[in-house]
């Protein structure tokens, strides 16, 4: 007993005290920032369009070359943020997201606007792993950091939501560009307080940065992510194959250097511990079961339903306000349920969620989709906010870097994944749906178009006759709520698969209040 409460004594955390609350709130405003942006560009993406003309190939790479330069250089950012200081790296990363903001905006072609959104997902890969580190750091008693963890998680949440108000009002009284300097006054109050509020902190044991570890790692993701990205866009061919396996072929080549070298870029023996690469996997099946669902949501709402992009983000705001609300909820109740339970249970949830998604037919039952949103965006708040805090809790602080750079890296593979291929099933079973549903009165040409895609489908309804056009509109939305629906049910069965791997793998894990 006398050993126990010596031990306590000395390894006791230290509360958190004012400038650690007012650190966490110059920590969610990257956050919030990175939200908004990931939501703003597919609004712009008609206005500038009309404006640069890019070809159809230069508007998927301004669309994806962001998402692709995040999920490359997250790990090795982190890990170099773990070398040089997390502090001193989310100060350049955010300078560097500045300059890139306004390059962005002013961008006179095509060719440049591809670039600037490259610097912003390679500045961008610097915050979300600084940020969550920089908690790690802050707050070292258990409960108060799931808490921050849940602030941070909520200016995520808000940034979401807020994303197509403010990019529609922004398009509707200025030009595309103004979009991109959301994030200029953000970054430099970022850069301003965190030199005065943020703790400087690295692993003081480890060696230079490898470079060719971080080669390896940067073309693992970029070959994977492209790959499953391409398969998503033209489904199987030889560049999907090539690049996928590539990154497969890379990544394997990565993983025996980690183990040969005495001071890995990255630790492989993270994964080791259950509670970490249970939520690194559960949180990777969670965002690939929402995310192929989920564009096809914001398809419907605007492609079958006619409504404009604002609109379709007001009936997203409630579900962001719930989870705001509710996610609040999570570490006070993570103090009284084991997390094997409470993040179980908010799965099965969801499920409940994408049930509610295979009501859905037409605009007098968009609400049992409203109903969906947010049963859903409830139930995975758990999973998200107790996973990442699992996540940094159970790496060393020293390695806490590349151990939140871990968890961003699988919701971003998780996304790629659940758009390629879900959404791959949603379109083929749209495809064979208007196939067999397509009106004799639509030419053969046009119908081949509309069969497509739904966007071609729209084109060709705009160019039909008054009564052919309904007749098309409706083989559309019955082809496209069939699609909903599939790919409802692959995402109910997912999520409940990863309750179940939760419930299974997470049992041994007390409840928060045992832990400190």
């Amino acid at each position: 007993m006398l050993a126990t409460h010596l031990t306590s004594e000395v390894v006791a955390p230290r509360s958190a005290g004012r400038r650690e609350w007012w650190g966490l709130a110059v920590l969610v405003l990257p956050t919030l920032l990175l939200a908004l942006d990931m939501t703003v560009l597919h609004l712009a993406a008609p206005h500038l369009s009309a404006d640069l003309q890019p070809t159809s190939s230069q508007l998927l790479w301004i669309l994806d070359t962001y998402g692709f330069m995040i999920a490359g250089f997250l790990i090795t950012m982190g890990t170099l943020g773990d070398r040089i200081g997390r502090r001193k790296l989310l100060l350049m990363g955010a300078a560097a997201f500045g300059v890139a903001s306004v390059l962005a905006a002013f961008s006179t072609s095509a060719n440049m606007l591809i670039l600037t959104r490259a610097l912003l997902g390679i500045s961008g890969a610097t915050l979300m792993p600084s940020t969550l580190s920089l908690i790690r750091e802050l707050f070292e008693v258990p409960s108060e950091r799931t808490f921050a963890i849940t602030v941070w998680m909520t200016g995520f949440l808000v940034g979401s939501a807020l994303g197509p108000l403010v990019g529609g009002a922004l398009l509707e009284f200025f030009w595309w560009g103004s979009v991109f300097l959301l994030g200029v006054p953000v970054m430099l109050l970022l850069l301003v307080a965190g030199p005065l509020l943020l703790p400087e902190c690295k692993d003081r044991k480890a060696g230079r940065l490898d470079i060719t570890s971080a080669l390896l790692c940067i073309s693992t993701f970029l070959s994977l992510v492209y790959g499953i990205k391409e398969l998503a866009r033209d489904g199987i061919s030889l560049v999907v194959c090539v690049a996928v396996l590539a990154g497969v072929l890379i990544g394997w080549v990565f993983i025996r250097r980690q183990r040969a070298l005495t001071e890995p870029m990255f630790d492989l023996r993270l994964f080791a511990n259950r509670a970490f690469s249970t939520s690194v996997v559960a949180m990777m099946l969670t965002i690939l079961a929402l995310s192929g669902t989920w564009l096809m949501v914001f398809q419907y709402l605007q492609g079958v339903l006619g409504l404009s992009p604002l609109w379709a983000g007001v009936l997203m705001v409630p579900s962001a306000v719930i989870q705001v609300l509710l996610s609040l909820l999570v570490p006070r109740m993570a103090r009284r349920i084991k997390p094997s339970h409470l993040v179980s249970g908010g799965l099965l949830l969801a499920v409940l969620g994408f049930v509610c998604m295979m009501l859905v037919n037409d605009m007098a039952t968009v609400w049992w989709l409203v109903a969906g949103t947010i049963i859903m965006g409830v139930g995975i708040m758990p999973m998200m906010i107790l996973g990442t805090d699992l996540v940094i809790g159970s790496a060393p602080a020293e390695k806490a870097g590349a151990a939140s750079a871990t968890s961003e890296t699988a919701t971003e593979l998780g996304m790629a994944m659940g758009i390629a291929v879900i959404g791959s099933i949603g379109a083929a079973v749209y495809r064979r749906q208007m196939t067999d549903s397509i009106p004799a009165s639509v030419p053969v040409d046009q119908a081949e178009i509309a069969i497509d895609t739904i966007g071609g489908a729209l084109g060709v309804i705009a160019r039909l006759p008054a009564e052919s056009a309904a007749d098309l509109l409706l083989a559309v939305q019955q082809a496209f709520s069939a699609a909903l629906h599939t790919n409802a049910i692959i995402g109910a069965l997912i999520m409940f698969l990863t309750a179940v791997l939760t419930a299974r793998f997470l049992r041994h894990l007390p409840v928060l209040s045992a832990t400190h």
